[in-house]
């Protein structure tokens, strides 16, 4: 799988744990509170203890922006699944 494959996973991931989180404020805080329990159970996936999976709310004065990895980045096969798996968005 490449990088940019990886990346659409990972972003469709987000998009839909973005979408629901705003349409449910129980999700919301259960994603809020334990991010690697909620995706397990939304997307049926274990998250690998060595990913950190930070949730940050933005609010009218802060917004959180999350880059991803650069073009010249190089991934090892565990790093690439963890995207692919929208686990992660660093190298």
């Amino acid at each position: 799988m490449n990088v940019q494959s990886a990346m659409q996973t990972g972003e469709e991931m987000q998009r839909h744990l973005m979408a629901k989180a705003t349409a449910d404020e129980e999700f919301r805080a259960q994603l809020v509170a334990d991010p690697n329990a909620t995706i397990r159970q939304e997307f049926d996936i274990v998250v690998p203890d060595h990913i950190n999976i930070q949730v940050h709310e933005s609010d009218g004065n802060v917004l959180h922006l999350a880059l991803p990895p650069g073009p010249n980045i190089e991934l090892d096969e565990e790093r690439l699944e963890a995207i692919s798996a929208g686990l992660c968005c660093c190298g």
